[in-house]
């Protein structure tokens, strides 16, 4: 026999039914509900909560319950997030603000990580195919490259699955809305930052794979360019995903020794494509004896905890804007038949000990 919690539930759905879905509609209070069906104050909470967890209602403190819009035995409103890595030091905010965004509007999300390989990225694509969802936020595999998966993305596409990518685009989709930071921008203030400091030789690594390598050293060599420094290639070193496990998983600092040997040689500054890379370069300069900044000034983006527990603290590129809650937005632009755009979210520089 249902518990009293599932017979109220059922009845509510049914007053959903009766208000054809409509989304705003606000359900009795739960005090009214516990006059009206002389339940206690716990049994209608749990109805509240079960309706809640199917998407049918969306329960704000101090106010009551609204109705989501979507009717009781309908497809589940859900967000596939595609990701390179869960474990990033990045992607646990974005999916944070973008799923607060979703929640206010309904959706619940599910989220798959692609470990940054076409492959991987392929088998979610195919799935979300077999088990569509109201809508796709994604950050493409190895977007500096021609993608093989350009005719899954197109039927997604052809399904009317709206959709828009996270910091790269592929060029070979077009049309599709992109939400990214201002790399070129970013790498040009980085490099300023550094000549306006005196800096006359600089180096730079980069991540070859993924656009916003390519972009972050075109605006940091364009900097160079424009104050009449020449730009001196063997200086610049370039790394993809597999580098970066060997790095992290196996602890395997080649990458980095290769580089200071071969590199580094009578630079005095160093631009790095993210707090990772530069957190261990530091680490990899401090142990071979070279002195950070005195001897060798490092610089980076994205502002993140690793900044700040180096072991020079790290002069790095902030998020101005929460790249999840404005992708979420475009994403909910699309959702409602209103257009969305692409947007490039500005920097801004917070300098500390390493240069």
């Amino acid at each position: 026999m249902p518990m009293k919690y599932q017979l109220l539930a059922e009845r509510l759905r049914e007053e959903l039914l009766r208000n054809s879905g409509q989304k705003g509609y606000k359900l009795p209070t739960e005090l009214e509900l516990t006059r009206q069906y002389q339940l206690s104050r716990q049994t209608v909470r749990h109805a509240l909560r079960l309706l809640e967890e199917e998407g049918l209602i969306q329960r704000r403190q101090g106010s009551g319950s609204y109705t989501t819009g979507l009717l009781p035995g309908t497809a589940p409103r859900q967000i596939a997030v595609v990701t390179s890595f869960l474990d990033d030091y990045i992607f646990p905010n974005i999916l944070h603000d973008a799923s607060e965004v979703f929640a206010r509007q309904g959706y619940s999300t599910a989220v798959y990580a692609t470990e940054n390989r076409v492959s991987t990225e392929r088998e979610i694509l195919l799935r979300l195919l077999e088990e569509p969802v109201s809508g796709l936020l994604v950050e493409g595999s190895k977007t500096a490259l021609p993608t093989p998966n350009e005719d899954l993305y197109q039927r997604l596409r052809q399904a009317g699955t709206p959709m828009v990518f996270l910091h790269g685009a592929y060029g070979e989709l077009t049309g599709v809305p992109c939400v990214a930071d201002d790399n070129y921008g970013g790498g040009y203030r980085l490099a300023r930052h550094l000549t306006d400091q005196g800096h006359r030789e600089i180096a730079g690594i980069f991540k070859s794979d993924d656009v916003q390598g390519p972009q972050r050293y075109h605006g940091a060599v364009s900097a160079i360019r424009d104050v009449g420094i020449p730009i001196r290639d063997g200086r610049f070193a370039w790394y993809d995903t597999e580098d970066r496990r060997h790095l992290l998983e196996e602890k395997d600092d080649r990458l980095l020794a290769s580089f200071l040997q071969k590199r580094l040689e009578g630079a005095s500054a160093v631009i790095c494509y993210n707090d990772e890379i530069a957190f261990h370069l530091i680490r990899v300069l401090l142990a071979a004896g070279r002195r950070v900044p005195e001897e060798v000034s490092v610089v980076s983006f994205d502002n993140s905890y690793l900044s700040q527990i180096a072991p020079v603290p790290i002069t790095s590129l902030s998020h101005r804007s929460r790249m999840g809650q404005v992708a979420a937005e475009q994403m909910t632009n699309l959702l409602r038949g209103e257009s969305a755009h692409s947007k490039n979210l500005e920097w801004e520089l917070i300098v500390r000990g390493s240069g």
